[in-house]
């Protein structure tokens, strides 16, 4: 059954040689104040625990101020949660993806998307383009 044709836009934000805030920054952030918890929002994600603590570690590392603070212990307020900045952050990012969208879509729509096939043709190993 063919997919339907789609247009991905990513963007990312570099600090540096790190990516400070992307796509999926932007959902982990999403999950974290959801989840109130790092690791609770990384399987919501279907992310590794390290790789969860990698991203939010980055994140603290290439913005200001922190995005994401974590409260350890054992108390009734132990786990984590998305910072003014962090929510401020995120909030402009989404802006962004929703302008980018909509400039390029109207775009795309208008001549490049009925350009492309709605399948890849069968790739033959032994032609050379």
């Amino acid at each position: 059954m063919p997919h339907p044709i789609a247009l991905k836009i990513k963007i990312q934000l570099y600090c540096g040689d790190e990516i400070a805030m992307g796509p999926g920054k932007a959902d982990l952030l999403e999950a974290i104040v959801e989840h109130g918890s790092i690791s609770a929002a990384g399987r919501a994600l279907g992310m590794s625990y390290r790789r969860t603590w990698m991203l939010v570690d980055v994140m603290n590392r290439t913005w200001r101020d922190r995005l994401v603070e974590t409260v350890a212990g054992g108390s009734r307020e132990r786990g984590a949660r998305v910072t003014e900045t962090g929510l401020a952050v995120l909030a402009a990012y989404r802006a962004m993806q929703a302008a980018v969208r909509g400039a390029v879509s109207p775009v795309a729509d208008a001549g490049l998307m009925k350009l492309l096939r709605a399948e890849p043709l069968p790739q033959d190993i032994h032609k050379r383009a």
